[in-house]
């Protein structure tokens, strides 16, 4: 067992004011695996304290001296990648195998990038008669999610670091090891006390401490929509800076004359990645009324190729979710799908066989799903695909952009010109165009109640800037 039992404020390890702590249970066996401590508000203010004093010396320090701060970082995540895998499958569910190219080696690679952007950004720029300058925004309270924990810390931490600013980090307390694995890398980095502060505990008290006080500049916010309108709320009174990353229910649009075996292939297991515990996912699949017959065939057949198991073991394709929350959460979302009439083509609600513990969720796909359904308006965060027939482009744009989502998307087709011009029509933040990769040097974020803000490369980093001008 990983157990955790001080916070790290200042460039200490220092005991929690209170008394309380979290047990971190694995998502495949439902045991203890970890024990954190429940942060107080005077653990927050100790935090944002030490964070505020710390700024004006690491906001000012010449961009070269930061971006070897962050090579060294990077350099220590490496040296831990097996360590912080296993705790994340531990915590999250995602196979081993899948866990440290992704949970782990996507943190890396981005924390590479602003080394690199370090070299190259230009924080000052004449423009006319004035001096124009690039400046860290303060102090930055950074509030992650369990589905991909390292990541979405990275993503925020990384780039306000690069940019001079001072954090609070508070993770989620369903996945907070790796962070703990964090801090310690951190130290060991010689980040300069005070630059990065970490402080466990639940959203109504940490999370709510920090959005409220009046020494955080900004807050940067990854989770669901509900909660992120509330860190909207609490941090209007104080005006503060707010970059919101929230849910999405994304679209995959399958024109007639893409490869429809491809192309379902690809899109069922974009979907089922990480259990369906992912932001971006695409978990409509909107295809021709003629084909979508043969659609939900393959997608079935797709779908039973994703094994369900032990992580650690190598075998299985798919884990466990990360909560029994989560697992109950998505089973009646299923519920709801076959109370609504959608055609039930794989899985279903029961408890996979031959796993009496762990959070298994039976990978689950429906056909004949309608836009007024539930199951095709709200993000369900498990491995669920729902399958849309149209009508004809218009149409099939118009169900894509249906919801109150705009995070991510994708367009397949045989012709690329037509992909892109179909994709420049969904209200989307990224689109996927024939199965495109990931790229961290791109913008990820929102449209509409999946947030603002930008995540990743130059304009990540230039969420923790402002901009002053100088007229000379």
């Amino acid at each position: 067992m990983q157990g955790f039992d001080k916070l790290y404020i200042n460039g200490e390890w220092t005991p929690s004011r209170g008394t309380g702590h979290f047990d971190v249970l694995s998502a495949s066996t439902e045991e203890v695996m970890g024990r954190i401590p429940d942060g107080t508000e005077e653990d927050v203010d100790r935090a944002v304290k030490a964070a505020r004093a710390a700024f004006d010396a690491w906001s000012t320090r010449p961009a070269a001296e930061r971006a070897q701060v962050l090579a060294r970082l990077q350099q220590g995540l490496t040296a831990r990648q097996d360590d912080l895998a296993r705790t994340i499958t531990g915590e999250v569910g995602m196979p081993l195998a899948l866990a440290k190219p992704i949970q782990v080696g996507t943190p890396i690679t981005v924390t590479g990038t602003y080394v690199q952007l370090l070299q190259e950004y230009a924080f000052e720029e004449q423009v006319g008669n004035s001096l124009v300058v690039s400046e860290a925004v303060g102090v930055v309270a950074c509030i992650t999610p369990w589905n991909y924990p390292l990541h979405q810390i990275i993503a925020k931490v990384a780039p306000a670091l690069a940019a001079g600013c001072t954090v609070v980090l508070k993770p989620s307390e369903v996945a907070p090891l790796n962070a703990f694995i964090l801090a310690e890398v951190v130290h060991e980095a010689g980040v300069p006390a005070g630059v990065f502060n970490l402080v466990s505990g639940t959203g109504v008290v940490v999370g709510e401490a920090l959005v409220r006080h009046p020494e955080v500049d900004m807050v940067s916010f990854t989770g669901s929509t509900r909660a992120g309108r509330r860190v909207s709320e609490l941090a209007s009174a104080t005006i503060k800076r707010v970059a919101l990353e929230l849910g999405g229910k994304s679209a995959a649009i399958v024109l007639d004359d893409a490869n429809l075996k491809t192309t379902v292939k690809r899109v069922v297991s974009n979907c089922f990645l990480n259990s369906g515990q992912t932001c971006s996912a695409h978990t409509r699949l909107l295809v021709p009324r003629s084909l979508h017959e043969e659609a939900a065939r393959l997608a079935a057949e797709a779908a039973a190729g994703f094994t369900v198991g032990d992580p650690f073991k190598g075998e299985a394709k798919l884990g466990p979710l990360t909560s029994e929350a989560q697992r109950a959460r998505v089973r009646e979302y299923i519920q709801q799908g076959l109370r609504e009439g959608a055609t039930l083509v794989a899985g279903g609600p029961e408890q996979p066989e031959g796993l009496p513990k762990g959070y298994y969720v039976k990978p689950t796909v429906f056909a004949g799903v309608t836009p007024e359904m539930t199951i095709a308006q709200e993000e369900i965060f498990g491995p669920v695909l729902v399958i849309m027939p149209y009508e004809d482009e218009d149409d099939a744009i118009r169900i894509a952009n249906s919801t109150i989502y705009g995070l991510s998307g994708a367009v397949w087709s045989g012709d690329v010109e037509r992909a892109k011009r179909v994709a420049r029509r969904m209200r989307t933040g990224q689109v996927d165009i024939n199965g495109g990769r990931f790229n961290p040097l791109a913008p990820f974020g929102g449209y509409r109640q999946s947030g603002h803000g930008r995540e990743f490369g130059r304009h990540g980093l230039e969420e923790f800037l402002e901009h002053k001008a100088m007229q000379l």
